[in-house]
C-alpha cells in the first residue's frame, strides 16, 4: 500500500479509489436527487392546476363577452324596432339593416359592427325569428355549458335558466 504525505496529511491509495465514499456528507447525496425529484413533481403539479383555472379565467370571460354581445344585439333590434316610421312597428330582416338602417334620409346605425359570438368565434349567430320573418333575437350556437346556471336579467333582455349556450336567446324586450 503506498502512501502520499502532502501538507502534513496521509492519505492511502485504498482510500482513494473512485466509488468509495471519501466522507459522511457524500453518502448523503442520494437524497438531494430524491428532493430535486419532489420539488419537479410539485412543480408540475402547480403547473397543471395553474393551466386548468387560467382556462377557466378564459371561458368565464368569453361567457362574460356572450352576455354583453347578446344584450348589444337585443339593444340595436330594439332601436330598429321602435324608429320604423309609422304606426306598424317591424323587426329587422337581416342584420345588414342593423348595420345601416336606410328607412331614413340619413343613414341610421342601430349596431356598429356584425359582432362575432365570443364563444365560437364565428359571426354566424342562430337566429330568432319573429312571426313576421324578422329577427327579434340571436343566440350562440355553441353547445357548449354555460357556468352561469340561473335566470340572468339583463338591461335588454332576459335569459332562462340554460344548461348549454345555444339555450341562452337573446330576445329583445318589446313592451
Amino acid at each position: 500500500m503506498c502512501t502520499v504525505v502532502h501538507l502534513g496529511l496521509a492519505v492511502t491509495r485504498a482510500s482513494m479509489r473512485p466509488g468509495k465514499p471519501l466522507d459522511q456528507r457524500s453518502r448523503q447525496s442520494g437524497y438531494g436527487l430524491l428532493f430535486m425529484l419532489l420539488a419537479i413533481a410539485v412543480l408540475c403539479v402547480g403547473s397543471l392546476v395553474i393551466a386548468t383555472r387560467w382556462t377557466q379565467q378564459i371561458e368565464r370571460q368569453k361567457e362574460a363577452d356572450l352576455l354583453r354581445v347578446g344584450d348589444a344585439y337585443a339593444q340595436a333590434i330594439i332601436s330598429y324596432y321602435y324608429s320604423t316610421p309609422g304606426p306598424a312597428k317591424r323587426f329587422p330582416k337581416n342584420f345588414n339593416e342593423l348595420l345601416e338602417d336606410s328607412r331614413f334620409v340619413n343613414l341610421r346605425r342601430h349596431l356598429r359592427a356584425a359582432y362575432p359570438d365570443p364563444v365560437t368565434g364565428s359571426t354566424d349567430w342562430g337566429l330568432v325569428l319573429a312571426p313576421d320573418g324578422g329577427i327579434m333575437g340571436v343566440y350562440s350556437q355553441s353547445q357548449k355549458a354555460t357556468w352561469r346556471r340561473t335566470a340572468i336579467e339583463l338591461e335588454h333582455c332576459k335569459l332562462s335558466e340554460a344548461e348549454r349556450y345555444a339555450d341562452w336567446k337573446f330576445i329583445a324586450k318589446i313592451l
